[in-house]
């Protein structure tokens, strides 16, 4: 049996409860028995009680932790593929790409990282569309220098307007990688390595070990390199294919509790029909507190904002936000504005309180049961998501590029803002009890924190102000009678 737990204290929580029903079904078994038999149950209990420990260990190694798995894209990785074209007297070239492969989750500046650990005692003798941060070691080489010598090299993308005669295709984007839905045409990133001491058959070369992605921080876990089928190649004439001599394939996965501890971002909401605007929960994404972890925010009428802006740390990947009572770097508000006869309405507006970030590329994600009857959407862009099949409850929206692709850091111009018109299912639709709110929302590929159901704008009840009027114009008449009387 495999047991699926959520964290380790879930983990300790199902032993002890293992370890409490089986003593109980223990004590009653013996019980229950003759007193004759009760020397050979004691010794059968102390071998079950031992094969029930041994069991429960051995259990604990099958455990699968779900913190990875994305539900509205559960199919979502990034692959590396390594495709060795030719090879050399004592290695091998290869072109190196990553595919990104997730529907909604980009890359963004300053872009990505790949590292791994060469399994024999491999060098880099030239690279074209990518470059090592580090030479290492190589004052064994005497005559022609490598690019690099380290047992585990750290390989970057090279910045557009690399000269032409460094570039690849699919080179020299800075790191970023846009997402698979988002821009289909622009989800992959290669670079050319030249690899000595190798080995020069297929027999001989052992591909890398302990693959790691940072895009740009942490978050993708990357498996084992596996020997696919090679990949084949078209000209650019489109009348020849060519194919490689070995391919490796490696798979990375993300998990959002492993890119950063804390939420990302957090959702408010408001509607016409009640006054109430329901915040993002207080300390979603952390909490004030200047005492003991000064800068941990900053005020937006602070005198000294400039220079803590662009302080030391200006360039780090740590969010600088802006001082509120949630502290999360992106907030999303979903307003429902207006109500027709056969539509309605919900304004959408996205608020960047990060003071080191801008967000290129940015994306949204929204699960409502309403999107499968869009009518129209103002200023963003709109492409349903099918994660459930046939069911088109999920919709991906991003900025019109040019116009409001780009979220600004905190400041007048750090919101971004669009209005959705639905069309009206008399089956389905109704205000009450907070289904005209959204279900679940992703900023870039993170999971935001939606505020407490109970908490949600209630609509009015109809029954209790008419309740209220008859009871009010009852004492009137009643009122009226015994003064006339």
């Amino acid at each position: 049996m495999r047991w699926i737990c959520e964290t380790e204290e879930d983990r300790f929580t199902l032993l002890s409860l293992s370890l409490i029903h089986t003593s109980s079904w223990l004590h009653r078994s013996i019980s229950s028995q003759q007193s004759t038999m009760a020397y050979t149950f004691r010794s059968l209990t102390h071998f079950s009680i031992s094969a029930i420990f041994l069991f429960i260990f051995l259990s604990s190694f099958t455990f699968t932790s779900t913190e990875a798995y994305d539900a509205l894209d559960p199919n979502g990785n990034i692959t590396i593929k390594w495709d060795i074209i030719s090879w050399t007297p004592d290695g091998y070239v290869a072109v190196v790409t990553m595919y990104n492969f997730q529907q909604y989750r980009h890359i963004s500046p300053p872009g990505w990282t790949l590292g791994w650990t060469w399994a024999k005692k491999e060098v880099i003798w030239s690279m074209m569309g990518g470059q090592t941060t580090e030479q290492g070691d190589c004052s064994k080489y005497k005559s022609a220098q490598p690019h690099c010598c380290k047992k585990t090299p750290t390989v970057v993308d090279l910045l557009p307007g690399t000269p032409y005669n460094q570039q690849i295709a699919n080179c020299c984007k800075g790191g970023v990688i846009n997402s698979w839905a988002q821009d289909p045409d622009n989800y992959a990133s290669s670079f050319q390595v030249s690899v000595g001491a190798a080995g020069t058959t297929n027999k001989t070369v052992k591909p890398p070990k302990n693959f790691t992605l940072l895009a740009p921080g942490p978050g993708y876990t990357c498996g084992p390199a596996v020997v696919g089928k090679p990949t084949k190649f078209i000209t650019p004439d489109g009348r020849r294919v060519t194919q490689a001599m070995m391919t490796w394939n490696v798979t990375c996965t993300y998990s959002q509790f492993l890119a950063q501890k804390t939420p990302t971002c957090c959702v408010s909401l408001s509607s016409f029909y009640n006054e109430t605007i329901v915040p993002c929960p207080t300390c979603t994404c952390g909490c004030q507190n200047n005492a003991t972890h000064p800068g941990s925010c900053v005020n937006a009428n602070s005198p000294y904002l400039a220079s803590v802006v662009n302080g030391p740390g200006k360039n780090s990947l740590t969010p600088l936000v802006q001082c509120t009572k949630h502290m999360c770097p992106i907030r999303v508000h979903w307003h429902v504005k207006l109500n027709y006869k056969e539509y309605w309405r919900v304004k959408v507006t996205i608020t960047n309180f990060n003071y080191r970030m801008n967000y290129s590329q940015w994306n949204l994600v929204v699960q409502h049961p309403n999107f499968d009857n869009l009518t129209q959407i103002f200023s963003f862009n709109y492409k349903p998501l099918t994660p459930y099949s046939s069911i088109n409850d999920t919709a991906m929206l991003w900025g019109v590029k040019f116009y409001n692709d780009f979220l600004n850091q905190a400041g007048p111009l750090g919101n971004v803002q669009s209005e959705l018109l639905f069309r009206k299912d008399k089956s389905t639709f109704t205000f009450e009890k907070g289904w005209a709110f959204p279900r679940r929302i992703y900023f870039n590929g993170d999971n935001c924190v939606m505020p407490p159901p109970d908490a949600y704008p209630y609509l009015p009840n109809a029954g209790t102000r008419l309740s209220f009027s008859l009871l009010a114009l009852l004492t009137t008449c009643m009122a009226v009678f015994f003064v006339f009387v």
